[in-house]
């Protein structure tokens, strides 16, 4: 936390503001917008519930596809489930991570052919960093697809000088207790249509119909941030440059540390974006490190030491058995290269130097034997 929360909390308190609206969401929309530079912001209960509201207003419907990154945490995906449509994975590429622009001409090409392109596209932006999306909005636009950027984990990340998240036609953040910045659990949806956000608020308020007594012709979620948690974010949101400063140093101090040891690769910065390094992620040329991620894992873990594997790609999840996936070439597949390759190193933007350099001299220990 940042210290100023009670004081917005308080305030929702003492105006009785409690119910999912309130003074504090709507500022919280409002300093939102306006520090990613879109037309307008709406607070919800997760990120998640962003992406289903963003792909309900790009009227996504059973059977239809919708083509999405596939090195990424479920979240990502599983609204596509929610509406019965169906998953297209698509590989990632190796300069940033995230989905390759290869794959995706590839995918569209096929899709066209077959006469049915998908309703959107999903682009994450993978650990803080930002997907190629020059190239991928551009191919997006020639066949008339939009695209939904989510940007979960890349809130305070910049796109050749704009706000990652407000590149496509949705962009969604979340607030997740393991985020940059938090409200516990909550998201927002921001877009340049405004009458689309309005359209998302009333679907995420249960679909009321404007009457003196309650109606509904449409189906509605309960997927309002409650004002009490709107003014955790809106304290949070004060301090994001700063928490983006330690995320970066955090990384810097790492790649100080452990840059120049032969077989390990930091997760790349593709010219002309700025990472917020949400998470310090690198991988192990196993022609080289003798170690692997997991037995490296297992060594921090007997120091009360968190690291984690990166995602596994959902096209290798149980879940999605069956969907279609498009490769970034034929010779390999990158995202399973980076899941079997990477590692999660200890990130928190509350890691003080101490706490990092014993976690340094213990990689340090293990990576050099």
């Amino acid at each position: 936390m940042s210290g100023n929360e009670q004081k917005y909390i308080n305030e929702a308190f003492e105006t009785n503001w409690i119910a999912p609206l309130g003074p504090n969401v709507n500022a919280f929309e409002e300093e939102l917008a306006t520090y990613t530079e879109t037309q307008g912001a709406a607070a919800t209960s997760s990120g998640t519930a962003a992406i289903h509201l963003a792909l309900e207003l790009l009227g996504v419907e059973r059977g239809d596809s919708v083509f999405c990154s596939s090195l990424t945490f479920v979240a990502s995906a599983n609204p596509i489930l929610y509406l019965g449509a169906d998953p297209v994975f698509i590989d990632s590429e190796e300069e940033t991570w995230n989905m390759s622009p290869v794959a995706l001409t590839r995918a569209m090409e096929e899709a066209k052919a077959t006469g049915k392109l998908p309703k959107a596209v999903i682009v994450v932006n993978l650990y803080g960093q930002s997907a190629k999306m020059d190239e991928l909005m551009t191919i997006c636009d020639g066949y008339g697809v939009p695209v939904i950027e989510d940007a979960a984990e890349s809130l305070g990340s910049l796109y050749k000088g704009k706000k990652s998240g407000s590149l496509g036609h949705y962009g969604i953040y979340s607030f997740n207790g393991n985020k940059i910045i938090t409200t516990s659990g909550g998201g927002m949806l921001v877009s340049n249509d405004v009458d689309a956000l309005a359209r998302s608020r009333f679907l995420a308020t249960q679909a009321r119909d404007a009457a003196p007594h309650y109606q509904h012709s449409t189906v509605g979620y309960n997927y309002r941030m409650s004002n009490i948690l709107a003014g955790v974010g809106r304290a949070q949101l004060e301090v994001l440059d700063e928490r983006v400063k330690a995320k970066r140093d955090v990384f810097d101090r790492y790649v100080e540390a452990l840059g120049g040891i032969e077989g390990v690769h930091f997760m790349p910065e593709l010219e002309g974006t700025f990472s917020n390094r949400w998470l310090t992620t690198l991988t192990l040329d196993p022609n080289i490190v003798k170690i692997t991620p997991y037995e490296l894992m297992d060594v921090l873990e007997a120091e009360n030491m968190e690291a984690r594997p990166v995602w596994k790609p959902l096209h290798l999840q149980p879940l999605f058995e069956g969907c279609r996936f498009y490769g970034h070439d034929e010779e390999s597949v990158v995202s399973e290269r980076l899941f079997e390759q990477g590692i999660c190193l200890p990130s928190g933007s509350n890691m003080t130097v101490e706490e990092q350099e014993r976690v340094i001299a213990v990689l340090l220990s293990e990576l050099n034997r």
